[in-house]
């Protein structure tokens, strides 16, 4: 997942490269591709606001393995059943963004460009969409096995795997800040075509 969202930001950068050469800055100021690119704008919009989504769930995330990490370390069985209801509850909530995600019909073959970021912003959909369905599945699963969330009564759990848990969670959060910022930076070099 974390390779995923490098290589999404190598293809925004790849775009903006390719919306800075003059003939596709002309082609996209056409005034019948006009339309098409405000459209792509303002779905670019809801992109961003999912990638931010994604980066506040994967903070909450990582901040609640790591109390996670501190109450079991206590041994306080009921504060570690409490947390893994909290970090399940937070995991849940990364994916209800998606569900109002609705696929964007396709996009006029007169206009590449616009339908190459309509492509990437799909890519990114699902990308994030991805991550938000991995974050449940980490946590009730590992190499295969269930974890025991409930075993006699007691939350078993690996202080390693928590480790690893909470370092996935800082990679993917980091990988979708990356993907934040260039989105950002392709929906203003957007702008600046229109503008010009």
């Amino acid at each position: 997942m974390c390779g995923g969202y490098a290589r999404l930001g190598d293809i925004y950068k790849s775009i903006e490269e390719i919306m800075d050469l003059p003939s596709n800055q002309v082609g996209l100021s056409f005034p019948q591709n006009k339309k098409m690119v405000e459209e792509e704008l303002e779905r670019s919009l809801v992109l961003i606001d999912l990638c931010n989504s994604m980066q506040e769930n994967l903070a909450g995330l990582k901040m609640s393995t790591q109390e996670l990490e501190l109450v079991l370390k206590r041994g306080d069985d009921a504060a570690v059943q409490l947390k893994v209801e909290s970090f399940i509850r937070l995991a849940k909530q990364a994916q209800k963004p998606f569900k109002k995600i609705t696929s964007s019909k396709a996009v006029a073959e007169d206009c590449r460009m616009v339908r190459v970021l309509a492509e990437a912003r799909e890519m990114s959909v699902s990308l994030l969409e991805s991550t938000s369905h991995l974050l449940l599945k980490q946590f009730t699963t590992t190499k295969g096995s269930k974890w025991s969330l409930v075993q006699k009564r007691k939350v078993v759990f690996e202080e390693e795997q928590l480790q690893v848990l909470e370092q996935s969670m800082g990679d993917l959060e980091n990988g979708a800040e990356l993907l934040f910022r260039r989105l950002i930076q392709s929906r203003i070099s957007l702008l600046n075509i229109l503008s010009s």
